[in-house]
Formats: structure tokens, C-alpha cells, sequence
């Protein structure tokens, strides 16, 4: 009858311990604020595809102003040097008007460019030629209307007819409308080819980024499924305690473990996302921990704990004490009827940490150390995930008796934001 009730009232302080732990830091749902009207944001904006068509169309008409301004000067230089009247207007407006039409084409020109680019293949090159012949009589062709309508033909009397004037200029040669095609097919292949090199340069950035993003999740998911292992492993060492305290009718001792794992429990998730921790919450957590301990064994287990205040900031992993504590427990405890105490010591020297637990327990009694445990094991493989080489996890026996466990971690405080303090 009493192991009954005592099995009943157990049931009640678990079902509470579960309410309050779903419970928990459960966010309040507040209704979603009207989003405000901004009319602004709604007007219409230039897109980037339209700004650089912009900029093309002033690039490509400016620089084509400059080649006809050179033109000017390399044909009216030697005339002022001689003496010579200068024609202006024939000069100018006959320059300008060649370059303008060779403006107008040079769409089609870039689009034949990347069309078939010169640097990918060399029969690209022969290609090019036969396009540079057309681009000049086309260009020709179009100028010639423009010269007679602005009266400025270069080769007087006027022609008496369009065709006859495109006749006229093909005779002088159809080089410069080559030379041209090919100036412009050269600075668009340099163009292209820088452009390229930056969208590699970019793209190999990207994929760097990506590749240490990738990594950085693969070695947080692996340490939290380190991490997770060892939660389990301990609450149902606790609760197996529970269940024996309960068979054994000490029910006030497994009311007490219940609500001191319900304690445990919530500073469980209030670092479950961490996986570094400072060392006073370390502690903390791992005094917690022992004191469900010390309702199980009672006077048995004795337990010191000192941590100098100077390292109290000093980062560690989350729950890297327990279950080198809990092994002290259970293979100090669990094989001798004495009394065992459990020290807890941190010290630093060089730059790095050193946590060392210790028992005066039975100690190692075999001297082939066996497979190690799941909490050991995730212990050394957090360590190395956290930290590579910089770190070091040590089982040996202790110089009188018992088992000491030496941890060495490289030196990590918390910042400034991040202090309990602030």
C-alpha cells in the first residue's frame, strides 16, 4: 500500500514536471501588425538592366565622338600646319557623320561579337573578316544619303545620285570601316574578357563561402547529435535512480531527485542550442547535477568544487564534466560500500585551460582499459570537434587512489555582450 501510494504521488510530480517543461518559455502570439502603407516604395524604379542599357548607349556614342574628334585633328592639323584654309563644316560634319552612322551599327557589332567571339575559336577570326567587309559598305551606304542631305559630300560635284556617290566612296577604299569594325571587335573581346575574370573571381568567392558555410553546418549538426546522445544517457541514469529509489520506498528522497531533475531539465534548455558555455554555468549545471546524486547516495558522496574567480569567463563545452562526473559515480560508488568524494579543480597556464575531476574511489581495477563508454567517447569527439588538436582528454590513475581525468582546452572567454552581467 505505501509502495502504491508513493508510485501515485511519483506520477503527479512527473506529470507536473512535463507540464512545465512544455510550457516553458512558451512565446506570446500577438496578432500581426498592419503593414503600413508606404505609397512611395510603389512608384516605378529603373531596373539595373535598363540603367546599363543606358550606359551602353552613352558609352558607345561618346567614344565614337572621341574617334571622330580625332579624325578632325589628324585632318586638320597638317592643313594649319601648310597654311592651308580648313574647311570646317566639310571636316566636321562629314567626320562626325561617318562616326555617328558607325554609332548606330555598333549594336549589331557587339551582338556579332558575342555572338561568336574571337578568343574562343580561330575560324571566329576568318568570320569576323567577312563581317568587317559588310559593316564598312553598309556604314558607306548609309552615310552617303546623310552627306548629300547636309550637303557636305567630300569629293565634288556632288554625285547625282545615292548610288553613285556609295560607288564614288567605296573607291577610296573600304579600310577605314574595316579598321574600325575591328578596334571596336578588340576592345569588346578585352571588355568581355575582364568581365569574365571578375564573374569567375566572383562565382569562386561564392563557392568558397558556400563550401565553409556547408562545413560550419555539418560540424554543428555533428556536435549537436554528440550533444544529444548525452542528454538522454544521463536522464535515464536519473531516472533509473528514481525507479530504484521508489522500489526501495524512499519516497522522499524521489520526490526530492524529481524535483531537482525538473531543475536540471530546464537549464538543459536554456543551453540546448549551446555548445560552448562559461565555466561558472558549466559548473553550475554540474552541481545540479550532483546533488540529485547526493539524494541517491547521501552521505557517501562528498563533492569540492572551487573554480578560481579569474577563470570564471573562460568558455568550455556544454556538459563536459557530467559524464566524467556520472563515471566517477557510478565506478566509484557503484563498486565500494565507502565513502568517495569528487573533485572538481580549473586551472590555466600558457594560454590554455586545464579541468581536472578526480576520485578516491576504487580506481581503474582493470589494467586493459576496455571500449569507453558513450558519454567518454562523445566527450573525446566533441573535443575534437570543437577544437582539433588544441585539445586533450587524459584517463589515468590517480598517484594515491582513485581516477583522475585531465582536460586541457585552449583559452576562450566570453565577450563583452555576451557577459552574464551585462
Amino acid at each position: 500500500m505505501f509502495l502504491t501510494n508513493g508510485c501515485n504521488r511519483m506520477s503527479n510530480w512527473i506529470e507536473v514536471l512535463v507540464t512545465a517543461v512544455r510550457h516553458r518559455d512558451r512565446p506570446f502570439r500577438q496578432k500581426p501588425a498592419k503593414a503600413e502603407t508606404q505609397p512611395w516604395k510603389n512608384e516605378a524604379v529603373m531596373s539595373p538592366r535598363m540603367r546599363q542599357r543606358i550606359r551602353l548607349i552613352v558609352g558607345v556614342w561618346l567614344g565614337w565622338t572621341i574617334a571622330g574628334l580625332f579624325y578632325i585633328i589628324q585632318d586638320t592639323v597638317p592643313r594649319l600646319y601648310r597654311g592651308g584654309a580648313v574647311p570646317w563644316k566639310y571636316v566636321f560634319v562629314g567626320w562626325m557623320t561617318g562616326m555617328y552612322v558607325c554609332a548606330a551599327l555598333t549594336p549589331a557589332l557587339l551582338w556579332l561579337s558575342n555572338r561568336w567571339p574571337i578568343e574562343r575559336r580561330r575560324t571566329y577570326i576568318a568570320l569576323h573578316l567577312g563581317f568587317s567587309v559588310i559593316f564598312s559598305i553598309l556604314a558607306t551606304t548609309l552615310e552617303v544619303p546623310l552627306l548629300l542631305l547636309l550637303g557636305v559630300f567630300p569629293a565634288p560635284p556632288p554625285p547625282p545620285s545615292i548610288a553613285a556617290g556609295v560607288r564614288i566612296m567605296l573607291s577610296f577604299g573600304i579600310q577605314g570601316g574595316v579598321i574600325r569594325y575591328w578596334a571596336v571587335l578588340a576592345l569588346h573581346a578585352v571588355y568581355r574578357s575582364q568581365k569574365n575574370a571578375k564573374i569567375r573571381e566572383r562565382e569562386a568567392f561564392e563557392l568558397k563561402v558556400k563550401a565553409s558555410e556547408l562545413a560550419q553546418q555539418l560540424a554543428t549538426a555533428q556536435l549537436s547529435s554528440l550533444k544529444m546522445q548525452l542528454q538522454p544517457h544521463f536522464l535515464f541514469n536519473t531516472l533509473g535512480a528514481i525507479i530504484v529509489l521508489i522500489q526501495q520506498q524512499k519516497t522522499a528522497q524521489a520526490e526530492a531527485m524529481v524535483e531537482k531533475l525538473g531543475n536540471l531539465l530546464r537549464r538543459t534548455l536554456d543551453d540546448v542550442e549551446a555548445q560552448e558555455v562559461p565555466l561558472w554555468r558549466e559548473l553550475e549545471f554540474l552541481q545540479l547535477y550532483l546533488s540529485i546524486e547526493q539524494v541517491r547516495f547521501e552521505d557517501r558522496l562528498r563533492v569540492r568544487i572551487a573554480p578560481p574567480a579569474a577563470l570564471s569567463e573562460v568558455l568550455v563545452p556544454h556538459m563536459v564534466l557530467q559524464p566524467i562526473v556520472e563515471n566517477a559515480v557510478r565506478h566509484g560508488l557503484g563498486q565500494s560500500e565507502e565513502a568517495v568524494t569528487i573533485e572538481v579543480v580549473a586551472t590555466s597556464s600558457n594560454g590554455a585551460l586545464t579541468l581536472v575531476v578526480s576520485d578516491d574511489g576504487p580506481g581503474l581495477l582493470s589494467p586493459r582499459p576496455g571500449r569507453p563508454g558513450i558519454g567518454l567517447m562523445n566527450t573525446r569527439n566533441r573535443l575534437a570537434r570543437l577544437y582539433g588538436d588544441g585539445a586533450q582528454l587524459v584517463v589515468e590513475q590517480a598517484p594515491n587512489r582513485g581516477v583522475r581525468v585531465t582536460i586541457t582546452l585552449p583559452m576562450r572567454t566570453v565577450p563583452q555582450e555576451a557577459s552574464p552581467c551585462d
